[in-house]
This record gives structure tokens, sequence and C-alpha cells, in this order.
């Protein structure tokens, strides 16, 4: 898929700044992986890649897969699908949508993604389904909400396996803990990696066990940092001082985080080197996009 090679090329490692963290005198590095495509942003395209693959090489008929009204994983997926020359459908969490509640659905729709509106119930009973399916005498690849399986972890690897030079500290935005475990698997054994879970009640850990396996997850547990106290109220949730954190931060930068996913990442970066004194270290803030720009049309 050379298409995909093509995309990637966008990224870039670059620094950033915060006049916080001015006396701290540690090198602040970022992975712009928001700059790979408009709409299959970030860690999306990192967490289809080998998925897509699969699809292609066992001559599949398309992909399934599953995501909220709201989801930039739809809308990547659907993207995705429609460069890789292959049928997909999504599965929708609410019966009572339709693919014109809003602009996300509405660019599912117009790239080729058949929507399906699933409630509530029946939708938690199989977004986690991994694997080929059946659907009406044709095979499909069915992803898990948010990309989470072993394909997706391994196409995260690659975040930083890219990169020509090593940190003290990666930190990241966690959402399904995908792309958290493929960057866990490959940064280097003295190196910490800081995770920011954005979603209230979130069990990091026993996610992670989830996809990596307990095995996998003791290889890399003692490196984990995980920070539960800066998903500011829940997933999609914020509030004045985390909105006025994000405005001052993109003030000082030439690049913007937002407060859903990146905005709490680094809020949460930022208060940690700071409470612990944190001098004089190399550290990399992976930004992993954030929402669609559909969601504010």
């Amino acid at each position: 898929m050379d298409w995909i090679k093509d995309l990637i090329v966008n990224t870039k490692l670059d620094t950033f700044v915060y006049s916080q963290l001015n006396d701290l005198n540690c090198k602040l590095f970022v992975k712009r992986d928001d700059l790979i495509h408009s709409e299959i942003s970030g860690n999306k395209i990192r967490k289809l890649k080998y998925n897509l693959q699969f699809c292609l090489d066992n001559s599949l008929n398309g992909i399934v897969t599953f995501g909220g009204a709201y989801s930039n994983h739809l809308i990547a997926s659907a993207a995705a699908a429609k460069l890789a020359g292959l049928n997909i459908i999504g599965r929708v969490r609410g019966n009572e949508l339709n693919s014109e509640s809003n602009a996300i659905l509405k660019r599912c729709k117009e790239l080729g993604m058949h929507l399906e509106f699933m409630d509530r119930c029946n939708y938690a009973m199989i977004k986690s389904q991994n694997g080929i399916v059946e659907i009406e005498e044709k095979s499909f690849l069915s992803i898990p909400e948010g990309g989470s399986n072993l394909n997706g972890v391994e196409g995260c690897k690659e975040i930083i396996t890219e990169l020509n030079e090593d940190f003290d500290y990666y930190c990241i935005a966690q959402g399904t803990t995908t792309t958290s475990i493929g960057i866990a698997q490959s940064i280097p054994k003295n190196a910490k990696l800081i995770v920011v879970p954005v979603l209230k009640g979130f069990e990091s850990e026993k996610e992670m066990v989830s996809i990596s396996g307990e095995y996998e997850f003791k290889k890399f547990k003692n490196q984990l940092i995980i920070l539960n106290d800066y998903h500011f109220g829940g997933y999609s949730k914020s509030n004045e001082l985390l909105n006025e954190f994000v405005t001052d931060f993109n003030n000082q930068n030439s690049f913007e985080i937002e407060p859903i996913y990146t905005g709490k990442a680094m809020f949460a970066l930022v208060d940690f080197l700071k409470s612990n004194k944190i001098r004089n270290k190399k550290v990399l803030f992976v930004h992993t996009g954030g929402l669609s720009k559909w969601k504010n049309n």
C-alpha cells in the first residue's frame, strides 16, 4: 500500500516550548503524527495500516468497524477504506441516529461507508468483535471500536521505530490503549512512558492486558506512568482551566492541541514535569491528532 507510505512521510519530529517549563531545562520534542492526513490523522492510520493489509492479503470483501456519533475512528476508517479500495461497514452506537445526524456521519456516508445504527445494548455486546466475519455470504475483517487489536498495535510501534533518536520520557493521550501498547513495546528499556487516559474511571492496566496479554504487559509494566486524574470529567468533557491552558499553549507554539485528547495529555505532562522537578531530560510528546475537523462543522 504505497499510499500509506506517502502519507506517513508527512509526519515529523519537532521541538516545542511552554513557558511554565522554562526553568526545568528539559529538551521538549513533539512527534507530529497529526500532519499525516486531514481525515486519517495521527494514530488512526497507524492502527488501520496492518488491518487493511490483512484484508488485501486475504482477498476479503472489506472491513466492518464500530464507533459513536462523533467517532474519529469511523471517519478515518471510511477514508482509509476508500483509498485502499475496500468496502466498509460502520456500526454506529445509537439507533436514534441516521446518516444526516451530524457532519461526521454525513462524511462517512460520502466516503462510501455503509452505516448501520444499533441500540446501545447490542452495540456494547459486539463492539470488540475482532477477526474475519461472514456478512451476507461475504468475508469481512471486523476491527474493534477504536482499532484496538494486535494489528493496530503493530502499526503503532512504528511511531517510535521510525525515529532516529531516543528520549527519557514519552507521553501520549490514551483512549483504547492500542497506541500506548505499541509505543511501550518500542521505547528504550531505560525510558518511561507517560499515559494519560481521557476517559473517567478508565482501567488502563486492565485494558492493556486485554489487548497485549499478561505476559507482554509485564515486559513494559514498570516503564509505565499512568496519570489517571486528568480526564477533566470524562471523554469530551472540559472546563475553564483546561480550555485556558490549551489556548495559552497554542499561542506559544506553531501546532495546536485540543481539549479532548492532546490537551489533556499535555496538561498532565506539564504538571508531572513541574511537580516532580524533572530537569535536564529529553521529553517526547506524541501528537496523535484529535477530533476530526468535521465535528465542528
